[in-house]
């Protein structure tokens, strides 16, 4: 049963800075590409490739943001730096090719 558990939101002042981590389980995590997603219609912030070899990430994160993975402890992490309120949101983990979805975290950058 995949499993995916996300943690690390919290509140932040502007250019402030949280790193999330999402636990995963149930899969073979190190051949598996993972994403971050935030908000209600799930946009999609960052992507790292099984080996992390590729990455993208949204236009509005760009230069912010910075994703990796530990395919040792099937951990991916999201560093957010320079958070800006527009960031606000509940951010997810996700494993794309099985359409599984954690929990998520709630991030708020507000002064």
């Amino acid at each position: 049963q995949v499993r995916l558990v996300e943690s690390g939101g919290g509140l932040v002042q502007p250019g402030g800075s949280l790193r999330l981590s999402c636990a995963a389980s149930g899969f073979a995590f190190s051949r598996a590409a993972m994403s971050w997603y935030r908000g209600a219609e799930r946009e999609l912030v960052a992507a790292i490739g099984s080996a992390g070899d590729i990455i993208k990430y949204a236009d509005s994160v760009q230069g912010r943001f910075t994703i990796s993975r530990d395919n040792a402890k099937n951990m991916v992490y999201l560093q957010m730096n320079n958070l800006k309120p527009e960031d606000t949101a509940v951010y997810y983990c996700s494993l794309p090719t099985l359409g599984s979805w954690g929990q998520g975290t709630q991030v708020t950058v507000s002064s």
